[in-house]
C-alpha cells in the first residue's frame, strides 16, 4: 500500500487488528481487493461522467472531480466482507511444533527451555 493513495482516516494498525490469523498473502489479497473496489467505483463514476457529457451536460461533467481519489474505509470494509484466512489453526499448530523442535533459539524464547551453558577454557592449549 506504499504507493497506493489511502484515505488519511484509514488506520493500518486497526485494520491489521481485524485480521487475526491472516498470512502475509492474505493481507496482500485484502489490500488488492480494496484497491480493486476503489478502481471499480472510479470507473463507474467515469462512465456516469461520460453519460452526462453525451446527454448535453458538458459543463457539469467537466467540473466533476474524481470521486474516488483514495482507497477509503468502505473499500476495506467491502474487502474484509469477502476475506478469509488461507492457513488453518491446525496448520499453524504444526508449524509451531516444527519450529519448537528444530529451532533451539525459538524454543528457548517461547518454551522457556534453557540450553546448558558451556564453560569454554580461557586458552586454546587443549585444542590439539
Amino acid at each position: 500500500m506504499r504507493k497506493s493513495p489511502v484515505a488519511p482516516n484509514v488506520s493500518m494498525e486497526f485494520l491489521a487488528s481485524k485480521c487475526e490469523g491472516f498470512s502475509g498473502a492474505d493481507m496482500t489479497e485484502l489490500c488488492q481487493r480494496a484497491t480493486k473496489a476503489a478502481i471499480r467505483e472510479s470507473i463507474a463514476a467515469e462512465d456516469e461522467r461520460k453519460k452526462l457529457m453525451n446527454d448535453g451536460g458538458d459543463d457539469v461533467a467537466m467540473e466533476m472531480d474524481d470521486p474516488v481519489p483514495v482507497i477509503t474505509r468502505s473499500h476495506f470494509e467491502e474487502a474484509l466482507a469477502n476475506a478469509r484466512t488461507s492457513v488453518t489453526v491446525y496448520d499453524l499448530k504444526k508449524f509451531e511444533d516444527f519450529k519448537m523442535k528444530f529451532d533451539p533459539a525459538y524454543a528457548a524464547k517461547v518454551g522457556g527451555v534453557q540450553r546448558a551453558a558451556i564453560n569454554w577454557p580461557d586458552d586454546n592449549a587443549s585444542q590439539f
